[in-house]
C-alpha cells in the first residue's frame, strides 16, 4: 500500500514539475435582465509553485525506498 502511494506521489510530483499550471474558460453572465441575457467567456488560470512538485517527488521516493519489499 505504501509503495503504491509512493509511486503515485512520484508521478504526480514529476507532472507538477513539468506542467506548472493550466488555463480553462468559464462562461459568466454579464447582464441578466428578464429575457435579455449577455454572457462572456472568461479565461481563468490555475498555477502552483514548482517546488511543490519537487516536494511530492522527493516524498514519493522516500516512501518507495523505505517501504518493505514484498
Amino acid at each position: 500500500m505504501n509503495r503504491t502511494i509512493g509511486i503515485v506521489l512520484i508521478i504526480l510530483g514529476a507532472a507538477m514539475l513539468i506542467w506548472t499550471g493550466f488555463t480553462y474558460t468559464k462562461k459568466e453572465k454579464i447582464i441578466d435582465a428578464g429575457p435579455i441575457q449577455v454572457s462572456a467567456d472568461r479565461e481563468k488560470t490555475v498555477n502552483w509553485p514548482p517546488y511543490l512538485g519537487g516536494i511530492l517527488l522527493v516524498g514519493g521516493i522516500v516512501i518507495v525506498a523505505s517501504s518493505k519489499k514484498a
